[in-house]
């Protein structure tokens, strides 16, 4: 196989197609998706078919159960997809949307209106759902999309975007508007990254490695989609029962995924009190605790925390705990270990609240709720490409808006500079 020819006809089509999705009405653009979600349920028996296979192959190579859990598809979850692609029909469509418009004083008329990024490439790992939910949201903001899933996935993700793609060129949409890249050497993921005559930016949604790797080798500007250590911070005025029940939800709901909860910092003063209760409920339920020395003299059948566990993201049932003198130190933890995707405090203190939102810094701080709703769906946007941890273009889940870019329309009536 020649990869360069691959790759590069790849590109070409979906430059080719961002030009006509640039024209492509509102309209048409929610056929689309209503006909992609019809699509979905009309096949999810080969759909499920096919990632029995993936499922088969992943248990073969042992992949942690968090993994699996990633991997699987169900017919909830095919109806899950179809609904958040009826959900993203819905949503107001962002192009052409007028941001702000002004009069300077020789009468040009200067309008920032939004307007697609382009082609984007969208690398990500084990869960087929992205396949779905980053094609919707690339085709209502009006872009083309080339989809690259993980080897694991192949089958499924194979068998989805048949679904998809049929279904958005039947409606009208152009050839080449979704694509997946569906052979699994990872040189093909080489060449994407330094297609920059066609595709306008990269979204890595993945482990680590796979991010490190593409930051590292990219010459197409890179959104990176972060890893997340999560914290609750459970402050020495918080109502201790709401406190555990937003523990357990951020941990246990599904360990897997980037939101939920990894560690839990506890203020000295409440620890005695506390931890007893929490760790019978999370041992109750599955959940290894990592504790530091002073939680130990409370929880002493806890396993000991070391440096590591502190910048770990388990993405399974393991929580570290650590106990805190004073919310500084919790700020300071945080700060020293997180990835600056989404932090909480459970406090009824609204001084000790409001230091926390304003010093943490992380797309999205919580009082007295569960990192869980960090999630495009949860804040409204229908669905969601990635988490951005970083501060430029997005930050946060990546939703419509965060998938355009902005142009200047200028009208004069003859005007030159002097």
């Amino acid at each position: 196989m020649d990869f360069d020819n691959y790759i590069l006809n790849i590109g070409k089509n979906s430059k080719a197609a961002s030009r006509i999705m640039v024209t492509v009405s509102t309209t048409m653009k929610n056929n689309a998706l209503l006909h992609m979600a019809e699509s979905l349920i009309d096949n999810k028996e080969t759909i499920i078919k096919a990632n029995n296979k993936d499922m088969e192959s992943g248990k073969k190579n042992n992949l942690s159960t968090a993994m699996l859990d990633r991997l699987m598809i169900n017919q909830e979850r095919i109806e899950k997809m179809a609904e958040g692609l009826r959900n993203v029909s819905t949503l107001p469509d962002p192009i052409g949307e007028g941001v702000k418009r002004w009069k300077r004083p020789n009468d040009l008329d200067i309008s920032m209106v939004r307007v697609p990024l382009g082609v984007i490439g969208m690398i990500y790992e084990s869960r087929p759902n992205v396949t779905v939910d980053a094609a919707a949201l690339c085709i209502k903001a009006g872009n083309s999309i080339i989809l690259r899933g993980g080897s694991e996935a192949i089958n499924t993700n194979m068998a989805l975007a048949k679904v998809i793609i049929k279904a958005a060129t039947t409606v009208g949409l152009p050839y080449g508007c979704i694509q997946l890249i569906e052979m699994v050497d990872r040189e093909l993921v080489n060449k994407l990254v330094k297609l920059n005559d066609y595709v306008d930016v990269i979204i890595p949604r993945g482990g680590k490695g796979l991010k490190k790797a593409i930051i590292a080798n990219a010459t197409v500007p890179v959104i990176e989609t972060g890893s997340g250590i999560c914290h609750i911070y459970v402050d020495a005025d918080a109502d201790l029962k709401m406190a555990e029940e937003i523990i357990v939800n951020a941990k246990t709901q599904r360990p897997g995924v980037c939101n939920a909860v990894e560690t839990v910092l506890v203020h000295k003063d409440i620890a005695r009190e506390f931890l007893p209760k929490l760790s019978k409920r999370l041992y109750g339920l599955g959940v290894e605790i990592r504790m530091c020395e002073k939680g130990l003299e409370i929880i002493e059948d806890a396993k000991v925390a070391v440096e590591e566990d502190w910048a770990t993201e388990y993405l399974d049932l393991i929580l570290s705990i650590k106990v805190v003198s004073t919310i500084e130190d919790a700020i300071d933890h945080i700060f020293k270990y997180g990835t600056k995707h989404s932090e909480a405090i459970i406090t009824n203190n609204y001084t000790n609240s409001q230091k926390f939102l304003r010093e943490v810094d992380a797309s999205c701080v919580y009082v007295n709720a569960s990192t869980r709703f960090t999630d495009g769906a949860e804040f409204g946007f229908g669905a969601e490409i990635g988490i951005s941890n970083q501060k430029l273009h997005a930050r946060g889940p990546m939703g419509l808006e965060q998938l355009t870019t902005t142009k200047y329309l200028i009208y004069g009536d003859g005007q030159v500079r002097k």
